[in-house]
């Protein structure tokens, strides 16, 4: 995409009927016509679009022809924030590297961020914030955890803490889990961009999973364009790593090496960082949050899997507009009555925890196909029904 006075910068949006198109000097103007851009998105968000638009195993937005765009840094907060509260996803600079961002109280973005990525399953994913008193809106601190946040914040420190109470982050960004990772990134656009937008937002590495993590926003666009909405161009990342994890447990623990070298980190605690334990091998495990192997949420009720039927005393959780027989005397929850892959994402993690807590002999659920955001959900169900001890 060219730079200069006479290049066109595109944004288009998969619900307008062409794209959107303006002339940029240096990108003036680009958050006017992002704004014009997103205004049909909130249609989409809001359902006006389902019946129309709706389409079976894939997120809208990247099965009609996303086009993304690039914006410099400057000015760049209002507009990324606007798409944000439009449940936009938006690629921007942190101190580490160039992160992914969606609103983290909004499940339908995280669903879709999940699916641009192309992540085989829901792990828990890093809520940015602007400052600490946001940051105490959604998780709880003690002396070791404030002491830390303190020293190093704004910084390439991520700190895994209980959630507050009325923690208002999706259980889909969390994994389900009791315990939220948090930062609060130092790079200036990025704080910038959070206190616009004034909610948390998750973001992981803004790159296909399983790749290398982008330090420009070239390596962005190679990686994740036509998949996401927006990228703000912030040049170079200073650090180049991602951010070290420490989980605040009763043992301090190194979750993850990155940005910020363990030894700074236990000379503010006063204490040596323990290690991961290796429960690599075990079937259950599944990370707490980037680098941490753990259990993952699962209900105390049973899960049967691919039901065609249902059985006396159970609930179920269905996907998609017939429903099994047996039905219509049994408590019932439908992840997406339509079959839309990312809707039923969005509703995972608050329907099985309904459901559970109505306390039936069992919880059955439905096939769900294996394409698209379907691999990760039947991930975490299959997880999920793995008996207890």
């Amino acid at each position: 995409m060219g730079y200069g006075r006479s290049s066109r910068i595109r944004t288009c949006d998969p619900l307008l009927p062409k794209q959107v198109r303006y002339r940029a000097a240096l990108y003036s103007d680009v958050g006017a016509g992002i704004a014009s851009a997103l205004a049909n998105r909130k249609k989409l968000y809001k359902g006006e679009y389902s019946s129309r638009h709706a389409i079976r195993g894939a997120a809208p937005a990247m099965k009609l022809g996303l086009k993304t765009a690039m914006i410099p840094v400057d000015g760049a907060a209002q507009p990324a924030a606007r798409c944000l509260e439009d449940g936009g996803l938006v690629a921007f600079p942190t101190e580490t590297v160039y992160g992914l961002g969606a609103d983290a109280t909004n499940s339908r973005a995280v669903a879709r961020l999940y699916e641009a990525k192309g992540r085989p399953s829901f792990n828990p994913l890093i809520a940015h914030v602007s400052d600490l008193q946001a940051a105490r809106q959604i998780a709880r601190f003690d002396d070791r955890s404030l002491r830390l946040a303190e020293a190093f914040w704004p910084g390439p420190l991520t700190l895994v803490l209980p959630k507050a109470t009325g923690c208002p982050v999706s259980d889909l960004a969390t994994a389900g889990l009791e315990t939220i990772a948090v930062r609060i990134p130092a790079h200036p656009a990025a704080r910038d961009i959070l206190r616009a937008f004034g909610k948390p937002v998750v973001a992981p590495s803004a790159n296909l999973s399983g790749h290398v993590s982008p330090t420009t926003a070239a390596h962005v666009l190679g990686d994740l364009d036509g998949r996401i909405d927006l990228i703000v161009d912030g040049g170079p990342v200073s650090v180049g790593v991602e951010s070290t994890i420490v989980g605040c447990f009763e043992t301090p623990l190194l979750l993850r090496p990155g940005g910020l070298p363990r030894e700074e980190i236990e000379q503010v605690l006063g204490e040596k960082l323990a290690r991961i334990p290796d429960d690599g091998g075990k079937a259950d495990a599944q990370p707490l949050a980037p680098g941490m192997l753990a259990s993952h949420y699962a209900p105390r009720t049973t899960v049967r899997l691919n039901a065609a039927t249902l059985e006396r005393g159970e609930a179920l959780l269905a996907f998609g507009p017939h429903l099994i027989p047996g039905s219509d005397q049994a408590i019932v929850m439908n992840l997406s009555e339509a079959g839309v892959l990312v809707e039923a994402a969005a509703n995972l993690f608050g329907y099985l925890r309904d459901l559970d807590a109505k306390g039936p002999r069992a919880i059955a659920v439905m096939p769900i196909p294996h394409d698209g955001l379907g691999e990760a959900i039947n991930d975490r169900l299959q997880r999920a029904a793995i008996p207890r001890s």
